[in-house]
């Protein structure tokens, strides 16, 4: 039981219940917001959106195999393109609207800090791990391309949506770094996988 006690160990676990409950918050926030997204933007909340280029699926396959490392890394490379994302919707927002819904954009750029924090965390979860952070190049989005009016808003729900299942996915991701061993970082056998 020693080993539960060290403080890497102490420090990594508090390190995962402080990041679930973050993107636990983030997730309620991100549901709310694309509640409110929806309805401001004259959209049906049933409506189909095709995968999204430059956005990062949560899906994975084999996820049961994967290590605690590769997880954080996912995260880290899907919350940056998150932010830019996001930072690129609120342009849209303020374009298009102005100060017409003030609402909807505070909503959005208090998900965009959200998910900047997030991102951070991740890093210092890495820091952790004692591995290397990639730099933010590499994770980036390529540029847009020059989206219609309406493309610009089901771009907006897809992102939306896909946030809010890595929100869902970081905190099983987290969840099953908290039961890992720190020194190890293996990938976690078929009866751990939730």
């Amino acid at each position: 039981m020693a080993a539960a006690d060290s403080p890497s160990t102490a420090l990594r676990r508090d390190l995962c219940s402080r990041g679930i409950r973050l993107a636990g918050k983030m997730r309620a926030d991100v549901v709310d917001l694309l509640d409110a997204y929806v309805e401001q933007q004259g959209l049906d909340a049933s409506a189909s959106v095709a995968a999204v280029e430059g956005v990062p699926l949560a899906a994975v396959e084999r996820w049961d195999e994967q290590t605690g490392t590769q997880r954080l890394l996912e995260n880290l490379a899907a919350y940056r393109a998150f932010r830019a994302l996001l930072a690129q919707m609120l342009e849209e927002q303020r374009e298009q609207l102005g100060e017409a819904d003030a609402g909807l954009g505070r909503a959005l750029a208090a998900v965009l800090l959200q998910v900047s924090a997030f991102a951070y965390h991740l890093e210092e979860l890495l820091r952790l791990e004692s591995r290397g952070i990639p730099g933010e190049e590499e994770d980036g989005p390529p540029p847009p391309p020059r989206l219609s009016l309406f493309e610009q808003k089901l771009r907006g729900l897809g992102v939306l949506r896909e946030l809010a299942q890595w929100a869902v996915r970081s905190v099983r991701d987290l969840r099953q770094l908290a039961k890992s061993s720190p020194a190890t970082g293996a990938a976690p056998g078929l009866a751990e996988s939730p």
